[in-house]
This record gives C-alpha cells, sequence and structure tokens, in this order.
C-alpha cells in the first residue's frame, strides 16, 4: 500500500486498486507538488469544510467522476456543486472497496467560504480513522489537543500512522502535538501536517521530532511514508 503526503493536510493513499485523497487543498497551496489537472483518484475524503481543505475538491470529483465522502452539512453542500457525494457522521465504521472508514470528533470549527462572500455552515470537524488492509491510519484533522483521543485509540487498536496538525494558532502546536501523539494516540508513526503553508502556522518539525518518544517521521511534499 502507498501512502503519500502532499502538503498541508494533503494525504493520498491506494488500496484494493482504489486511488484517494484527503482534503486536497491543491491552488494556493505553495507546499503541494501536485496539480489539480494530473490528480487521478476514486474518492475525496473531507475532514471538514474550511476551504484550505476542501481546496480543490469540486474540481478534482467532476474531472474524475469521483465520489465524495464528508460529514453530512458538507457532503450535502458538495452534492449542491454537482458532486456525487456520501455523507456520514461521527461514528460507525463503513466499509468502501478501498477498504473501512470512520470519522471520529476533532475540536476546531467547520464553515466554507462561498465566492459570493457569503458562509456556508458544514457540520462538526472530524478526524479520519482508515482501515486498509492490515494497516490503521488516524488522521486527525485540525484539531486542538483533547483527552478522548486515548479513547480513540484503546477503542481502534494500534495506529501505525498518525498525520498529526502542529502548526498552532488553529490547531495543536508542536508542544501538545508532542503530548498528543506519545501520550494519548500513542501509533507506532507520527507524521507532522498543517504546518509552514502559511504565517501563522510556521513551526520547526525536527523540534516536533526530537521530542517525541515515538518514530517521527518529516515528509516532504510526494514523499511516502515508510512501514
Amino acid at each position: 500500500m502507498k501512502l503519500s503526503y502532499h502538503g498541508h493536510s494533503v494525504v493520498q493513499f491506494e488500496n484494493n486498486g482504489k486511488k484517494v485523497i484527503i482534503d486536497p487543498f491543491i491552488n494556493g497551496n505553495e507546499s503541494t507538488d501536485l496539480k489539480v489537472e494530473d490528480i487521478e483518484v476514486d474518492y475525496i475524503l473531507l475532514t471538514h469544510g474550511h476551504n484550505d481543505h476542501v481546496g480543490d475538491t469540486v474540481e478534482i470529483a467532476k474531472n474524475n467522476n469521483a465520489t465524495v465522502i464528508a460529514p453530512f452539512e458538507l457532503a450535502n453542500l458538495m452534492e449542491s456543486k454537482g458532486c456525487n457525494a456520501i455523507p456520514m457522521g461521527i461514528g460507525g465504521k463503513k466499509e468502501y472497496d478501498f477498504g473501512g472508514i470512520k470519522f471520529v470528533h476533532a475540536f476546531h470549527s467547520s464553515s466554507y467560504n462561498e465566492e459570493d462572500g457569503s458562509v456556508s455552515y458544514t457540520g462538526m470537524p472530524t478526524g479520519i480513522i482508515l482501515f486498509l488492509e492490515d494497516k490503521k491510519i488516524y488522521h486527525v484533522g485540525d484539531t486542538g489537543i483533547f483527552g478522548d483521543m486515548k479513547l480513540i485509540s484503546e477503542i481502534n487498536g494500534e495506529f501505525d500512522v498518525a498525520f498529526v496538525p502542529i502548526g498552532g494558532n488553529f490547531t495543536m502546536d508542536v508542544s501538545d502535538a508532542i503530548i498528543a501523539v506519545d501520550e494519548l494516540i500513542k501509533p507506532k508513526i507520527a507524521v507532522p501536517v498543517h504546518f509552514n503553508t502559511f504565517p501563522p502556522i510556521e513551526q520547526d518539525p525536527e523540534v516536533f521530532k526530537k521530542g517525541l518518544k515515538t518514530e517521527c517521521q518529516i515528509l516532504k511534499p510526494g514523499e511516502c511514508v515508510k512501514f
């Protein structure tokens, strides 16, 4: 299984012959190596509605006839924009042909800024747990630290990889992310995300790595997790 990082919070994987991208913020994201017109996917997964996560979902979905899987209100918004969308809520695992998925809570906000200046409410922000063959992946989404990260880990078993925001200002910063990883989530591998895209979230990922007891892989855009 190929699991790759592409700047900000963009993650891609391929499993069972299906290609999936998470939070495809491409245009306007100087940290990504991707181009919208080159992306080939079957599914798009969204953690929440902020524009730096929904990104280019509509264009990518239409280019590929891809299915968007997102929290209920956000899925409805994507459907109103012409996408094939499946709504899910925070709760149980659901199986798809690429593997299993579960949405879990995150402490953040969720809204989408429209081109006309209006704002659409997009439901609860989430993290995403993926069950891919014998691997369990936790994309934490945008969130501050919260105690139920420990419960999420205990219920679902040890995560092989956790993609963890470290940028601060809008999410956990480095110090909180270290505690979240080592004391609450306890994955085999932690990958820092959501940093250095914009000035308010500038952080040194090496500080995060050096502070961890957990194995940390700092990935450049386009690099894959090494299991």
